[in-house]
């Protein structure tokens, strides 16, 4: 009999990162910058979680830091049952073939001075004692599955156009058969025309090789099409957590809601109804974020409670985790409200 629930490939739990602030001549540390404070979700194996939020929320630092690009300050990252987050060095170089990234600039990531096939082949050098042969076998395969033709194989990166340069870094990141890929806006740099090229190739290449995907983006209509849950993060911490199609339909946090009603509508009459929710004040700093809910300075629907508690990310509805006292206090209250019914209940039978 098949598990209806899968063991999940990624498990992030309680994940943080900061980065120390330094001040003065004897450069005291004085702070910390929470870029990521205290993160936790799940990807199943095949699947893609899409993970959004404005400029700066600390999306990127997320999937760097589950890679051990950057060294996460605490937290546990398990990919395939194995913590990342804890590996020693040797283990981790061990560890690196089956996770891999796609970064957001083709331009940036990519050595100027190396040709194509020194760039894909390259993670090849490093973790096989494979023959040059097979290299550039497996350099043509690549090619072949991305949609690059083999005659561009000896060129540099500057002969390559923006959508090209991403298909090269795809193709880096699959040298070495992962099972996890961290996908860091792998379309933001690029012109609208080629985005959807790039997206359905990632697409096609999941399809066939049974790619899991954490596809960090602001392009909230590309990650409705791509993920089959999605995550959306606001000030280094997670606000909701639902699948795909329940988010888009009806966002249950308030912040959530306000990232989606900016969403274009390609339906004028659907457009028309739209109710545009526009947030007033500016993104507290992370490195002084509020005492309570991180949100609480710029949410419509704010109570006094969340200026002093920070939530905590709770199932509300099936499959549904929001961080929001908005359902946290109405849980409890129907809670309270079941338990007093049920003692007024057991007194009138005892009557």
């Amino acid at each position: 009999m098949l598990d209806a629930h899968p063991a999940p490939l990624v498990q992030v739990e309680d994940l943080k990162m900061y980065f120390p602030i330094y001040t003065g001549v004897l450069r005291t540390q004085t702070g910390n910058v929470k870029a990521v404070d205290g993160v936790s979700f799940q990807i199943t194996a095949g699947q893609t979680l899409g993970l959004v939020g404005e400029s700066g929320c600390g999306k990127s630092t997320v999937g760097r830091a589950m890679l051990r690009l950057y060294e996460p300050t605490a937290g546990r990252v398990l990919i395939d049952g194995e913590d990342v987050a804890k590996m020693a060095p040797e283990a981790l170089r061990r560890k690196r073939p089956s996770m891999q990234m796609v970064f957001q600039d083709p331009q940036a990531s990519l050595n100027p001075r190396m040709t194509l096939a020194g760039i894909v082949s390259e993670p090849m050098d490093e973790h096989t004692d494979w023959s040059r042969e097979k290299k550039t076998e497996r350099v043509y395969e690549l090619m072949d599955q991305v949609g690059l033709n083999r005659r561009f194989v000896n060129r540099y990166p500057h002969e390559f156009s923006g959508g090209q340069r991403q298909r090269i870094g795809i193709a880096r990141a699959l040298a070495l058969n992962p099972r996890f890929i961290v996908c860091d806006e792998p379309i933001a740099a690029l012109d609208v025309s080629i985005q959807a090229q790039v997206v359905n190739l990632l697409e096609d290449l999941q399809e066939k090789l049974g790619l899991t995907y954490l596809f960090i983006s602001h392009d909230l209509s590309m990650v409705r099409h791509l993920a089959q849950k999605v995550a959306v993060m606001y000030l280094g911490r997670i606000a909701e957590l639902s699948p795909s199609r329940d988010l888009y339909a009806r966002p249950l946090h308030p912040y959530a809601e306000a990232l989606l009603s900016a969403v274009n509508e390609p339906d004028p009459v659907l457009a028309a109804r739209r109710n545009r929710i526009i947030l007033t004040g500016d993104v507290p700093s992370p490195a002084n974020p509020p005492k309570g809910c991180n949100f609480c300075t710029r949410c419509p629907k704010v109570m006094d409670i969340c200026r002093s508690v920070k939530p905590e990310l709770a199932e509300v509805e099936p499959g549904r985790l929001v961080a929001c006292h908005l359902y946290t206090t109405q849980a409890d209250a129907g809670s309270a409200g079941a338990t007093e019914a049920k003692e007024r209940n057991q007194q009138g039978v005892s009557q």
